[in-house]
């Protein structure tokens, strides 16, 4: 308990010298950092950003489909997100008769709404720190396994305790910094979300593959949803007799526009970032891992950019697929340049040779540098067998599909074109052959390849005129098999070792912080709940000679509009709309703006989060970093990091002009 008290205060000094721009932080301690926030321009209090007895900032977001985040924006349940973020439910009601990815959709009343089965919104209801029941009954000389026991026990006991005769709630119990504090998280989960509308993907897509990541974007990136409930407001399965959920809280919008230097503030839901990583393990992914795992979904992509373009119905199929698979293939070509580009290897590299002389002489953290090294370097040439089972052997369509036993069969083959797939086995599975050492290769790998003689010819055997699902689920048995019974095993040993090492570690970077003054900065990682960042609009430099402005506008879509490349081709409707200057109450200079660029820390799982002014306001919906910024999920810099959110006033001028949806726009508060 003292080493957790003194853990507890040295979080607060490391807080106090954290940066505006850095940093993800629990709304449940965000008093703590209520005087810095306001220092920045924020004028509302901590009990507005998140509060368990009164409405709050944080009634207003949700957890949209586990793996974005959206936001409230009228008293009837209304609720934007990112386009991406909506876009498997787009793709789901799409077909080449009615084609809403490409013509877009939107519900002219609550009648033309269209359910969407499986998607779910959560509620953070409210967040606790749980660590001393999380660890009651451990004993300095428990094995680690007992503690792990120990731990999982005490969290099943307290999610039950909270559930116990309650409905439609979900309570999760979650470490943070590696195990030294535990908090519980609950939530109110509705199930009867619907689609209210969606632009043309040429709007919120607009620039594809090619923008993403990048700054300047003009991508209308937002879809609206409705959340539906019960007559006694709570959650309900769908039902006809549903109604619109009435939230505790819905964020005004301000349309009143911003300016460089304007205080924001990002609430949502960030997936993973990994701040604190040994050296060994940025090295890795920078240097090893991330340039094969490019090669590999640059192999697939090609492939189903040639086969999309020559048949819209492909086109429709893959859509969602593609840009799944492009997604982390562009960011981790900027995280491992961004890596390099910072020196973060060997910064680190200069801070543990420091730390680990500081610690001789302390037996709970000497040696940690020694054995950190070695734990790491025996698993290098595994690890990469793990990246290549991942993104080649079980990246087949038809393998993973046969290998999960068939389920979701309709589903799986509306979406599925043979020819892709049987192209990707081809690359993916004599990539496996090229750059897998022998020694680790699955041996039915090996004399598969042997039989058959070469890959080309195994594809023939197995993609005939009806797939031969039995032997892809032989494959996917047979190399998984392998993997679990020679590989995993040693991988979880080390990996376990290094999660224990990684709960001193951290401990002792704050102890080695606290006795060096070395002014480390210290919040926990992202591991998708509820967090809260701030800073400023605010332009970059990328590179010499080059300043980016922090907003974009509809004259740079124009500019970019090309009907011959498919992601730059936008609707006729768009293009009528600018050349007449119909820009209605939205004009700004004789434009409108797009997108906008701030200093907030943001990472996988901001998608779709509201981007709030001073005063609470919508100003923005996030969906992107800037390129350059992308290894901010391991290391963080001021200069170049850069969230992207699409402006607010492009997603109202679009409902408006293009859609003509005004009803949706009577529903909304907006200040103008």
């Amino acid at each position: 308990m003292k080493k957790l008290l003194f853990l507890v205060a040295l979080i607060l000094v490391g807080a106090s010298q954290v940066r505006a721009d850095e940093g993800m932080w629990l709304p449940s301690e965000i008093l703590k950092k209520i005087k810095d926030i306001q220092s920045q321009g924020f004028k509302l209090s901590a009990e507005d950003i998140y509060s368990v007895n009164q409405s709050s900032l944080k009634d207003a977001v949700v957890h949209f489909g586990g793996g974005c985040t959206g936001e409230l924006i009228s008293g009837e349940g209304l609720l934007i997100t990112n386009h991406h973020c909506g876009f498997g439910q787009i793709q789901s009601h799409s077909s080449v008769e009615h084609d809403y990815l490409k013509d877009g959709f939107w519900a002219m009343s609550k009648a033309e709404e269209l359910p969407n089965p499986g998607l779910t919104v959560s509620f953070l209801e409210y967040m606790t720190d749980v660590t001393d029941e999380v660890l009651k009954g451990y004993k300095p000389n428990m094995t680690e396994e007992k503690r792990i026991e120990l731990v999982a026990k005490n969290s099943k006991k307290i999610e039950e305790k909270v559930l116990k005769g309650k409905k439609n709630l979900k309570a999760n119990v979650k470490p943070i910094y590696y195990g030294n504090q535990y908090f519980l998280f609950v939530y109110k989960v509705f199930t009867d979300v619907r689609l209210v509308g969606a632009p043309p993907s040429s709007i919120g897509k607009f620039g594809g593959d090619t923008d993403n990541w990048m700054w300047p974007r003009h991508t209308g990136d937002f879809s609206l949803f409705r959340v539906y409930a019960g007559e006694d407001n709570e959650p309900a399965p769908y039902s006809e007799n549903n109604v619109p959920y009435r939230p505790k809280r819905h964020f005004k919008v301000n349309a009143k526009g911003i300016q460089e230097g304007d205080f924001t503030m990002v609430y949502g839901f960030p997936g993973t970032t990994r701040e604190y990583l040994f050296s060994d393990a940025v090295k890795y992914t920078a240097y090893t891992s991330n340039p094969h795992k490019i090669a590999l979904r640059t192999l697939r992509l090609n492939i189903q950019k040639e086969e999309m373009g020559k048949d819209q119905a492909v086109r429709i199929k893959y859509a969602s697929k593609q840009a799944s698979v492009a997604n982390a293939w562009k960011k981790w070509q900027g995280e491992a340049k961004g890596i390099i580009r910072l020196k973060a290897v060997e910064n680190k590299q200069a801070f543990e040779a420091k730390f680990d002389q500081w610690a001789q002489g302390k037996p709970e953290y000497e040696g940690l540098v020694a054995r950190f090294k070695e734990l790491y370097g025996s698993i290098e040439e595994l690890s990469l067998v793990q990246d290549y089972q991942t993104e080649a052997l079980n990246a087949v369509e038809l393998i993973s599909f046969a290998g999960r036993g068939q389920r979701g069969a309709e589903k799986f083959y509306k979406d599925y074109y043979m020819p892709i797939d049987k192209a990707s086995f081809i690359a993916l599975y004599n990539a496996y052959n090229k750059n897998i050492a022998d020694k680790y290769k699955s041996p039915y790998f090996k004399e598969q390849l042997q039989n058959f003689g070469s890959v080309e010819a195994w594809a023939d055997a197995l993609f005939t005129a009806e797939p031969n699902l039995a032997m892809a689920a032989e494959i996917y048995e047979k190399t998984n098999a392998y993997f679990k019974e020679n590989i995993a095993p040693t991988l979880a040993e080390v990996n376990k070792e290094i999660t224990l090492l990684y709960r001193a570690y951290m401990r002792g970077q704050m102890e080695y912080n606290e006795a060096t003054n070395g002014g480390k900065i210290f919040y926990p990682d992202a591991n998708s709940t509820l967090r809260v960042t701030y800073g400023k609009v605010k332009g970059y430099s990328p590179s010499d000679a080059v300043y980016y402005t922090p907003v974009s506008s509809l004259t740079g879509i124009i500019e970019k509009d090309n009907p011959e490349i498919y992601d730059y081709n936008i609707p006729q409707r768009l293009r009528d709309l600018y050349a007449a200057k119909d820009f209605g109450k939205w004009e700004v200079a004789g434009s409108v703006p797009v997108a906008f660029i701030a200093t907030n820390h943001t990472s996988g799982g901001n998608s779709g989060s509201p981007v709030l002014d001073a005063e609470g306001n919508l100003i923005g919906v996030n969906f992107d970093r800037v390129w350059e910024g992308t290894m901010s999920d391991v290391v963080y810099d001021p200069v170049v990091c850069r969230n992207i959110a699409l402006d607010i006033r492009y997603a109202l001028f679009i409902i408006d002009k293009l859609a003509g949806a005004n009803h949706l726009l009577q529903e909304m508060e907006i200040l103008k």
